[in-house]
């Protein structure tokens, strides 16, 4: 997932994402100043049901970077449901160990796969199982004066010593291509420490990783749902910024909020990729919905309205879904984190979730998300085995 852009100008995930690096968010945020109503927080009455604890809500700043963001937010939620003091975890860690990744397969590929700064939920447990994980604090990726993420020129630059390398004047690839590659992701995010100290005691990422977070990757598992592959069994998620060419289970669409449910009844967060270019998708307002009428067709001051109060949705299907996929209406932008399960004045029920864009909009860098719209636009979701209901974990195998 996932690399946040914007419709007109998105092909991928991430916010998501564009394939290019560093201003997706930028792109993103500016897409949407559009999709809100004024006074939208006087119009919504939302009461908790289920509020699970979460670390603070971050910005991701001009960084295709929401899938690390999400995921670790996940992780350090998995810290506290297993009774541990979260740390704030590296997001920039867990990109730096992908980008390296990503670009080894760029070569291995002759170029003919995606590149950006996207990626999906798995990469931060693949590069967790492989590289382990390290406090924010002790590697921020700001490593030149800045004060947030900004990943314009060093996209370009990695792009362009990954291009010079496929297009190799040479006739053979020399051994010294990885050094140089990587000599630019660290030049800008900062080298990666041996050791490091953490309360007093010294660590190196892997043991960090062992003995202080203490996740086991392989009890975490990646869903989705199209009608495309058979229910129940694993495919290859076809979306740009699967680079890793990484599989999902599949389900049924309504089981998508059956296992969300469930999770969160049993204090399992959710990450969660999506699609975030819907015009019903209001991040200043912090709610988004599927309309049941297309907004196309929608009066000028019922697109105004569109978030004044709640709204009826559309009834969301596995045709209807595949469909919005097949004709990238639905693409892999965004990747957040569900914490939780809240109701409109009306008893309607929506997602609790945790953004990466900073504290800014109306509920804090929290949205309300209504179940259709995640059946709808959900790319992926991943979470812990002990979250999905046993009936759906037999047919799965897990």
């Amino acid at each position: 997932m996932t690399k946040l852009l914007i419709k007109p100008v998105i092909l991928a995930t991430g916010l998501l994402f564009t394939s290019a690096f560093g201003f997706a968010q930028d792109n993103l945020v500016n897409s949407l100043k559009n999709n809100q109503s004024a006074n939208s927080t006087a119009g919504f009455k939302f009461t908790d049901v289920i509020n699970l604890e979460n670390t603070s809500v971050k910005n991701q700043g001009s960084s295709g970077t929401c899938w690390s963001y999400s995921t670790n937010s996940f992780l350090e939620s998995e810290m506290i449901r297993m009774g541990k003091e979260p740390v704030t975890l590296s997001e920039m860690f867990s990109a730096r160990n992908v980008y390296v990744e990503k670009g080894i397969n760029y070569v291995r590929m002759h170029g003919s796969v995606s590149l950006g700064d996207g990626g999906e939920l798995h990469d931060v447990i693949n590069m967790y199982r492989k590289y382990g994980a390290m406090p924010q604090i002790d590697y921020t990726g700001l490593n030149y004066g800045t004060k947030i993420n900004k990943f314009g020129e060093l996209g370009a630059i990695m792009s362009g010593v990954l291009e010079a390398v496929v297009k190799n004047g040479n006739g053979t690839l020399t051994p010294n291509w990885q050094k140089a590659y990587t000599g630019v992701i660290d030049a800008y995010l900062g080298e990666v420490p041996e050791k490091f100290d953490y309360k007093g005691k010294s660590y190196t990422p892997q043991t960090f990783a062992k003995e202080v977070v203490g996740i086991k990757p392989d009890d975490y598992v990646e869903i989705s749902s199209f009608n495309d592959h058979p229910f129940y069994s694993k495919f290859t998620l076809l979306v740009p910024d699967n680079w890793s060419f990484d599989q999902v289970y599949n389900v049924q669409v309504n089981e998508i909020t059956d296992i969300i449910d469930n999770a969160l009844k049993k204090g399992y967060s959710v990450a969660w990729a999506t699609d975030v270019s819907e015009k019903s998708f209001s991040y200043k307002n912090g709610v988004a919905y599927i309309p049941a009428k297309p907004v196309e067709e929608m009066s000028a001051e019922e697109q105004q309205t569109m978030f004044s109060g709640p709204k009826p949705e559309m009834e969301i299907t596995q045709a209807n879904r595949q469909a919005a996929f097949n004709n990238y209406q639905t693409t892999d932008d965004h990747g957040m984190h569900i914490v939780g399960l809240a109701k409109d004045q009306n008893g309607k029920e929506y997602y609790i979730v945790k953004n990466s864009w900073g504290a800014t909009n109306d509920y804090k860098g929290y949205l309300y998300v209504t179940k259709n719209y995640v059946k709808y636009k959900t790319t992926a979701f991943l979470l812990n085995k002990g979250g999905v209901p046993a009936a759906i974990s037999k047919k799965l195998g897990i």
